[in-house]
This record gives C-alpha cells, structure tokens and sequence, in this order.
C-alpha cells in the first residue's frame, strides 16, 4: 500500500514481506526513491542493502586455490581426497558444519589409517563421521601435574578452547561453509583441501595449554595410525632447560622419527615477532611457518559533530545515515557513585549504568587493562550497550603498551574501538567541551554527538602479503646461548592475520568470541594449518614423495613479490608502538610466500631423508656424538663435513670466513629439462656456482656447488639466492644468508 503511494507502478520491485522477526520488506529502487520512501511517514528506516564478500573464507581465493589447484585433482569435492591430516592441538567441536559429512558425497574407509575414535561419557556416540576419522586425546601429564580440570578441559577430544576446531577448519574444513554472526554473512569458509580427513590428537587445553608429555603421546600414537601430515600449531613456550642444542629434544627428535616414517609436519614458527631469534621451531626436518598479512583489510571510522572523522576498527554496521547520535560516557551515567570500585567505564556491567541516560545514544566506553588481559572484551561492550538500549558503542584507548594489537571484532550493533591513543584524546577532548557540568562535575546536559560507519565491508590491497608484526624471525639458534644456526628459518609464509574459521562455541580461548560458531584470529597457529592443508593436495598429486620433497616443492617455488609485483614488505615497530615497513629479509619470510599452484609441478626438488638429518646433527659444532645415539639410536657414521651442506632448499652460513662451497642436489620431478643457474648476493660476500647449466632426464638427480666468498667484514648478515631456470619454464628459487667474519 505504502509503496503504491509513493510511486508508480513499474518502477518498483518488492522481493519480500518481512512478517515475523522485524516489521518491514525488500524492495528494489532507485536511491532518490529511497530517500522519499526514508522521509514517508510511518517508515521507522531505511536500510540499504549490502553485499558481504568472502573472506577465510577469504584465503582459499587469495592463495588461488579454486581456479589453480582444486580443478587439477578433480575439484574442491575431491581435493585432499584420502589423505589424512593430524592435528595435535585442543580437540575438535565434531558437530560444527565444517566437519559434517551430511551433505557430502560419502567417505568409504581409508585403510592406511587405523586411528581410533573416543566415546563420548555423556552422549555415548563417537567422535567420527567419514570426515573425523580419528578422535583421541592425550591428558595424562596434565593430570599428574593438577593442571587439569575436567570441568572445562573435556576428559574427551571436545574441544574446550576453540583453537582446534579453528585451525583444522583452515586445514581440511568443508567447502562452502556460510560464516554467519550477529546477523551477517561475512562470506563462506573452506579448509585448504576440503576433502581431506581430519584425525584428532588433543594435547592442549584451556588453561594451561600442554605438557611435551602429552603432545609427545600425541605425535607417536597419530605416526602409528598412519597420518600422512602432521600440523603442530604448538611450540615449546620456552628452551627446555635440559637440552644443550635446539635439535634435539624430546620433541624434535619424536618429529625426526615422524618425517623418517614418510609424514609431513608443519609447525607454527611462533608470535615473537617482529623481533630477531624469536622462533619456536629450530629443525630442518619440519616446514616452520610464519605468518602473513593477506589483501583483506578492516576499517571504520567515527564522525564527531566537530567535523573530525576519527579512524578506527569496528566490524559493524553503521548507525542510521545522515544522522546523529548524542554521545554519553559511562563514567557519567553511572547509577550512584559507590559502584566506581567496578571501573564501569569499561562497559562490561550494564547493571551499573542507568538505562535512561544511555537508550537511545551512542555509549563512550574506556579500552582498560583489563581487555589486555582478557577479564573484559569487546562482545561484552557490545552487550552492555545493547542491553541499555544503545544505538552503539565507541571504546577510546587513552593509553597503550606498545605492542598492543588491536583487531577488529564482529559485533551485531553500530561500534568502533579507536585504537590509536592521539584520535582517542581528541574525542575525549571534543566530549569535555561539548559537556556542560556544575560545580560538582556532574553533568547537567549531554551535548557531544557523533555517528559511526559501516565497518562490514573490508578493503582489499595490494600490498599483501606482508609479513605480520608478530611473526617470529630468524636467524634460527642451534643452542640455548642464542648462537646461530647454519640453517635458515622459517621455511615459509602462509596467510596467518585475521582468519575466519570455525569455533567451538564452548571455546573461551578468546572472550570476543564465547558461544560463537565461527571467530577472526590471527597467529602463526593460523599460518601452519594452510601449510598442512596445501601439503596434503601436493602429497594427494604425489603419494610417493618424501616429506622433503613437499617442503622442497613448496618452498621453491614460493614469491618474494606481493600482488603489485614489488618486493614483499615485513611489518615492524617504528618508534613506540607504531608499524613500519621495511623490505622482508629471508629472516623474516624464508624462501617467500607459499603459492600452491606452483607447488604440484615444482621441475626440481632438493630431497633429503633420516640419514641426511642425522649427518647435520652429527656435523653441527657442540653437539655430543652420545647424545644423538641417546635420542636417536644412531652412532655419527656419517657426517656432511659441515651443517650447511644439507639438502635443503636454503644456504646458510653463519660465520663464513674466507671461501666456502657448499653442494645441493637437485632431482627432476618433470619432464627432461635443462636448467640455468644463477645467483645474486649483497656486495659484502661474493657468490658463484657451478656448473653454469645442467640438464636433467626425469627422475634424475645432479649435484651443484655455490661458493661464497668474503669480500668485506660487515658484522651483518648478507642476502641472495641462487636460480634455477629450466627450458620448459620451471623456476627453482632458494634464499642465501651469511655473514662474513676475518677469521
């Protein structure tokens, strides 16, 4: 009726009558249309209708994963198809879409594997499906230290944090999976090879994350079911005390046992970035992954009734368009004065602010030190706000530790965090002008307004990836004095900032988070189960390929170049807290961005299999002989003659005096090709190699030399690489690092 007032028949459209959630309809017409339908009497608003992008949803698409991969091993439905991904991490939420098997064609059995699946105490059903196709968890260490509490931990594989289902979604979830929150779609999820089976080890829990025990348990029992790929998003939080050398531990000796069984293992490099040494994952026989930044950004912005547009983080809707909205502090609407012991400026107790001030306003919250530590979040700002009938929420951070990192959060009302503390003193400043108070300092009229921007929308750029703020870097430590390593890490960048994956609604790992399905993080965690993912669809291309080869493949042919073609770009501090960047250095990215296209036809692979591991460790200075027959069961018959002569598709040289050569060996893995090598390096050492060309019959393997050569003390690391250019187009890439000394 109202529509066929307003205007003619035919030049409108309505699509649907909203009858029982909200009173309302769609319609289709033009924006000037629009604006007399918003003025019409008895329209409430008028909302324009938006698009939502796909976003981890988002990084199968960055990564070319449905046009370049999937297609080649017959589709999403078949990538992955068979091989098994273990993840030894906090449990699963079996009964999340990601990990249905309902609406799938059906799984027939995997012989190889022969894992087992947990009954659940309550429900007395088992934790698998055809996709779950093992579930276990491993506690008894935590257990014997009280650590565990069966309460919250789940004396089962559930997950009771989050972080598991998280990062095996990102590895292996279902394709196509719609991310809804707070009312909005913000795109559709897919794990990296949808079709691959997920096999459960959970070792970390809630609270206390895990004991090497337990994870140790976890990693041999999913070795002897038979998992094909092993993902570690799981790190020593510090050096063990008791080992001398950062290769041989318990742990990283049970993950040389892992790769000498034929499994591929990823493993979170670790969040200490961007400072130097900071990684958590040291041996050459695990791809160590770092983090990323992908072309997908968040931004809001808030517009004070000055004029000003404050930036800000806030993935929200916006309040109503071309109108204001009074702004209202907590600390002033508070309902007597004896409940400031609850510091109520930070929104989290509704039941202390007085409704009749805040309906209807836009409520002024304080970002306190209690979100750093997790007792307040966001969502709960966001609960508060809507609880007292607000029209929105700002939260100003007046204050920051550097390093503070601020993401964005979903939320399902108009709200903004500003997040940089000068933008914050100008709102606050704008507040107490526009705020008349009496003697007393209460306030007698609120007169400060603002409005809040549209938030769901993210902007895509170019300069992506980027290596992310809290990567760990290198140079890698071969011991607990912090000495280099002759061995270059990380391996390899994966998206790892901002990734939407599933959630276990009973995880608390993070508080903007609880009772979701889905959630937004951001970690190395995030980074490793990409490369675990893209692992399986090489490994589904290639069965019979070492877990060297895969690395080899995947490092290789990564890029050092971000989507504008310009050399990738590393994120560090700049002064206090701000980000700068800088030009990423193999420390920061290793070999480069992981592009899985490129990975299934690699042309050349630097193998290496347990023995070549043992003759590093065997070659490495400071290593006692007994103590790898004590880990390893192996005496020292064989050595490299010196720890960078391993096979692996990097050069490293931490103290080079003089001229070194190193050897590679080289196996083609396609067609006969010949290949011209040529090398680049920083002027303070010289680089050469040999032989100029080489040509390969397919599975044959050729030797090559690199000779580095000081030609100035610099007392800092030079870099380079070294290229392989085959004839029908293949291009073998590896990172040079050294640093040159007089004796």
């Amino acid at each position: 009726m109202l529509l066929g007032m307003l205007f003619e028949r035919g030049t409108y459209r309505k699509l649907y009558s909203y009858r029982h959630l909200i009173n309302g309809f769609a319609v289709h017409i033009s924006p000037e249309q629009a604006e007399i339908l918003r003025r019409a009497p008895g329209v409430k608003s008028v909302e324009r209708d938006w698009k939502v992008r796909r976003l981890t949803t988002h990084t199968p698409q960055f990564l070319g994963l449905p046009t370049g991969v999937w297609p080649t091993g017959g589709g999403f439905d078949r990538a992955g198809e068979d091989i098994v991904i273990g993840f030894v991490d906090s449990g699963i939420y079996p009964h999340h879409p990601s990990f249905s098997s309902h609406n799938t064609e059906p799984y027939g059995p995997v012989p190889k594997y022969r894992g087992t699946c947990e009954i659940d105490p309550n429900t007395k059903k088992d934790y698998c499906n055809g996709k779950i196709i093992g579930a276990q968890h491993f506690a008894k260490a935590a257990k014997m230290a009280g650590a565990f509490n069966a309460e919250i931990d789940f004396d089962s594989p559930l997950d009771g944090d989050g972080h598991g289902s998280h990062i095996a979604a990102i590895a292996a979830g279902n394709n196509g999976i719609p991310v809804r929150m707070h009312g909005f779609e913000f795109g559709r999820a897919s794990g990296m090879a949808p079709r691959a089976r997920i096999a459960v080890y959970k070792a970390l829990y809630r609270l206390f994350g895990g004991f090497v025990a337990d994870v140790v348990a976890a990693i041999d029992q999913a070795v002897h079911d038979g998992v094909d790929i092993l993902n570690l998003s799981v790190g020593p939080n510090s050096p063990p005390a008791t080992t001398k050398t950062t290769f041989l531990n318990p742990f990283d000796a049970t993950l040389l046992s892992a790769v000498k069984a034929g499994v591929f293992v990823a493993q979170a490099a670790g969040n200490g970035g961007p400072f130097p040494k900071t990684l958590l994952s040291y041996s050459p026989w695990i791809a160590s992954v770092g983090a990323a930044v992908d072309d997908r950004r968040y931004k809001n912005h808030l517009t004070l009734g000055n004029g000003k547009i404050l930036a800000g983080l806030g993935l929200s809707p916006a309040t109503h368009a071309n109108r204001t909205f009074t702004l209202v502090a907590a600390n002033d609407v508070m309902l007597d004065s004896s409940v400031a012991r609850y510091s109520p400026a930070d929104c989290q107790k509704p039941e202390v602010l007085n409704k009749n001030l805040v309906a209807g306003n836009i409520l002024l919250c304080g970002y306190s030190f209690n979100f750093v530590i997790g007792t307040a979040s966001i969502k709960k700002v966001s609960q508060t706000a809507k609880s007292l009938g607000a029209i929105g929420f700002v939260l100003a951070v007046e204050n920051a530790s550097p390093g503070t990192k601020f993401d964005p959060v979903p939320v399902g009302i108009p709200g903004i965090l500003i997040s940089d503390v000068s933008k914050s003193t100008e709102l606050i400043d704008y507040y107490n002008i526009s705020t008349p108070r009496d003697w007393t300092g209460r306030v007698k009229s609120f007169k400060a307004v603002g409005s809040i921007g549209d938030g769901l929308k993210p902007i895509l750029h170019k300069s992506a990836p980027q290596v992310a703020l809290f990567s760990a870097r290198g140079p890698n430590i071969k011991d607990y004095s912090f000495q280099d390593a002759d061995l270059l890490k990380p391996d390899i960048l994966a998206p790892g900032s901002l990734i939407w994956a599933a959630w276990a609604p009973n995880g608390t790992d993070e508080a903007n988070y609880v009772g979701e399905g889905f959630a937004m993080i951001s970690g190395t965690s995030m980074a490793a189960p990409h490369i675990a993912g893209i692992a399986a669809l090489v490994k589904q291309k290639h069965p019979h390929w070492s877990p060297a080869a895969i690395k080899s493949a995947l490092m290789t042919t990564s890029t050092t170049l971000d989507r504008a073609e310009r050399p990738l770009q590393a994120q560090i501090y700049s002064g206090s807290d701000t980000v700068a960047l800088v030009p990423a250095t193999p420390f920061d990215c290793g070999s480069g961005h992981v592009s899985p296209r490129a990975a299934l036809d690699p042309g050349l692979v630097f193998d290496a299999g347990y023995e070549d591991y043992l003759g590093f460790l065997c070659t490495t200075p400071g290593i006692d002989a007994q103590e790898i027959k004590n880990h390893m069961n192996s005496p020292c018959n064989y050595t490299l003659g010196h720890p960078s002569n391993l096979n692996t598709p990097s050069i490293a040289i931490s103290h080079l005096v003089g001229t070194k050569t190193v050897t590679r060996t080289v196996t083609n893995v396609a067609q006969e090709e010949t290949y011209v090598i040529t090398a680049r390096m920083a002027p303070a050492v010289a680089i050469e190699t040999s032989p100029p060309a080489m040509t390969l019959r397919p599975g044959a393997s050729r030797e090559f030399s690199v000779t580095l050569t000081v030609r100035s003390v610099t007392r800092s690391y030079s870099f380079g690489e070294v290229l392989l250019k085959g004839s029908r187009g293949h291009k073998v890439r590896i990172p040079v690092v050294a640093m040159g000394y007089n004796r």
